[in-house]
């Protein structure tokens, strides 16, 4: 049996009265305080509608000063609601500055900034300006839209320049040229503060015509005005318009100086740039720097070390320029030695420094340097990005300790074609031809598209290992499915394995079918596969084709000449032999690697003693002429039977 209990209006009402009453005795008799013995503000002053005026003695702003977390900006935003002052002018700006900088919330910031019922110029001002800092333009030209313009917010001259950082950083002219219509519709276009910013957006996009008549038009400039204009033509590679105005401007300070010498290195001319420099009254680290990179950029290693010799004080970007000049002039112990006086200095490396680095170690072989480069990185707690990863686990795949570099590859966060290229081509030149193609197919599995150097790395793993088959697999893969036209490189790797493979005549008719005209470097792969084959028919056609190609290089003649050595042809050797020396054809002499120490050194066989030079002489004479007399008696012999 069911019972329904049928309530009145009257019982429902009394019900409620009894829960408030109940709710109303846990409370305290007064109302909280966020903070203990918090004074009750006085306002001293008034506005014109006798409204108080907040200023930053109020206890609310002051503990909104000292708020570090924006936990505490909460509870302090809570008081503000309460209190009203999130309405009053003032009082939101200061809200704004503090997210905007201190605690570095600027999407916290956009919804504040909602919230305000009047916002004036200054408040959007100061949410563009954090965009900027935090390298997001777009977010900044988004916001203008969005809110500056949605709600009739009248600019003022702090909005132009920022707009046109904004613009510039887009490197939209378009934005710009409506940015610079509204500034002559409010009435701005005359104040200098905004005619720099669109001399710097219109250099920036390229208009360096349009940036030269927002410099005309002006009746003031300022020492900021001539610098804008100079540097927009340096951007521009307009050096001597530039050079023009330098020489006509009234005064000059060190960006002046910086920005004319940047544009000749720019241009590599390093005279003028060195005829300038002379003439500094003054010089800082960057006017050094600039000269450095100048004689780097066009290989004059022995100014680039003057100049950086010279310098009384020198950052991280001296150091890492020279060090990168050494890796590409492939002086390597150079670099390795400047590396260990750059950290027993006051320099600290960076990322680029560390790249240089361990790109000598990987041509040199030098692991146990490469080693304690990537215990410096865990031990000063470096976040390795891409770049640098990739140049660590290149380092370990070239000095073939292939378990660490998989290691380091395998804990990399994000990876790039680079990377990928880079544990082929470790596997490959190794022997490791198997483990390649798995790296290339796990590739392919995670989604990366191969490029052409990709291609390169497998096709050199196959030459490697000698898997004809599949070289030629990927030989046609890479044209059919990725449709990546072959270069010379490509062509190169599948002669070298055809070569390798004792495939001559296919090699030939692939030299034979290219698009492009064969340069020495396969030539030169097919006539090492002759050599190796012993195939002196097709190696004296090939080795002629390279002479005529390259009449200076020697390699052609001591590869042929071993051919016609291995098949006892002993005249055509010496007539070989003969002709290099009528035309003063010497092969580089042999060279080796070692580490007895900390940095590798290079043994030369032309540094022995002359003693010795001439037992080794006389020891290789006797063998060739036993060889000779072995060759002719074997062939008496055959003749005879």
């Amino acid at each position: 049996m069911s019972v329904r209990l049928k309530f009145t209006k009257t019982t429902e009402a009394s019900l409620s009265l009894d829960k408030f009453i109940k709710s109303q005795k846990n409370l305290p008799k007064t109302p909280p305080k966020l903070w203990a013995n918090e004074p009750k503000p006085k306002f001293t002053d008034t506005d014109n509608q006798r409204l108080p005026i907040v200023d930053l003695s109020h206890p609310i702003l002051q503990k909104l000063e000292s708020c570090s977390t924006v936990k505490e900006f909460h509870q302090i935003h809570t008081q503000l609601l309460v209190s009203g002052l999130s309405q009053d002018s003032f009082a939101a700006s200061r809200i704004l500055k503090k997210l905007c900088t201190s605690l570095s919330s600027v999407s916290l910031s956009v919804l504040f900034f909602d919230g305000i019922q009047e916002p004036d110029a200054f408040m959007c001002n100061t949410i563009m300006k954090s965009f900027l800092m935090l390298n997001d333009p777009f977010g900044a030209l988004s916001f203008y839209y969005e809110k500056m313009i949605a709600k009739f917010v009248e600019h003022n001259h702090y909005t132009f320049p920022l707009l046109g950082k904004v613009c510039a950083g887009i490197r939209s002219l378009r934005e710009g040229k409506k940015v610079h219509a509204r500034i002559v519709k409010c009435g701005f276009e005359l104040d200098l503060f905004v005619r720099n910013s669109l001399i710097h957006m219109y250099s920036v996009c390229g208009e360096v015509l349009d940036a030269r008549k927002v410099f005309e038009d002006g009746p003031v400039w300022d020492l900021v005005t001539w610098n804008s204009m100079i540097d927009g033509y340096v951007k521009n590679r307009e050096v001597g318009f530039a050079r023009e105005l330098f020489d006509f401007m009234p005064e000059r300070d060190i960006f002046t100086w910086n920005s004319m010498i940047s544009g000749y290195v720019d241009v590599g001319d390093m005279e003028a740039a060195n005829g300038l420099f002379d003439l500094m009254p003054f010089r800082d680290v960057v006017s050094w720097n600039c000269m450095i990179d100048g004689y780097a950029k066009i290989g004059n290693v022995t100014s680039a070390r003057n100049c950086f010799d010279r310098m009384c004080m020198r950052n991280v970007v001296s150091w890492n320029i020279l060090l990168a000049l050494y890796v590409r002039c492939k002086d390597y112990c150079e670099c390795l030695r400047l590396f260990d006086r750059m950290i027993r200095g006051d320099a600290k490396p960076n990322e680029a420094s560390l790249m240089s680095v361990l790109t000598a170690c990987a041509n040199m072989g030098a692991i146990d340097i490469g080693q304690w480069i990537h215990s410096y990185i865990q031990k000063c707690r470096i976040k390795p990005d891409v770049l640098l990863s990739t140049s660590l686990l290149t380092m370990y795949a070239k000095c073939g300790v292939m378990d660490l570099a998989r290691n380091v590859f395998d804990n990399m966060t994000e990876k790039n074609v680079v990377s990928w290229n880079s544990m082929i081509m470790g596997y490959g030149m190794h022997g490791q031809g198997e483990k390649a193609l798995e790296m290339f197919m796990e590739m392919e599995k995670r989604g990366l598209t191969p490029n052409d150097a990709t291609f390169i790395c497998v096709l050199s793993a196959c030459t490697h290992a000698g898997m004809v088959l599949e070289g030629w697999w990927y030989f046609d893969l890479m044209q059919r499915i990725y449709k990546i036209e072959p270069k010379v490189e490509h062509y190169g790797c599948m002669v070298d394995l055809l070569g390798r493979a004792g495939l001559m005549r296919d090699s030939e008719e692939l030299v034979g079918k290219l698009p492009m005209e064969a340069g020495p470097a396969l030539w030169g792969a097919l006539l090492s596969a002759c050599s190796t084959h012993s195939n002196s028919e097709l190696g004296k056609i090939v080795a002629e084709h390279l002479m005529e190609l390259e009449p200076r290089d020697p390699g052609p003649y001591v590869l042929l000449s071993n051919i016609y050595a291995s098949e006892g042809k002993w005249d055509e050797v010496e007539n070989l032999r003969r002709i290099m020396k009528e035309k003063e054809l010497e092969k580089a002499v042999g060279s080796s690697l070692v580490h007895p120490g900390e940095f590798a050194s290079e043994s030369i066989v032309e540094n022995c003693p002359p003693h010795r030079k001439c037992i080794v002489y006389s020891m290789l004479g006797e063998i060739g002429a036993q060889m000779k007399m072995c060759r002719r008696d074997v062939a008496s012999q055959i003749s005879m039977q």
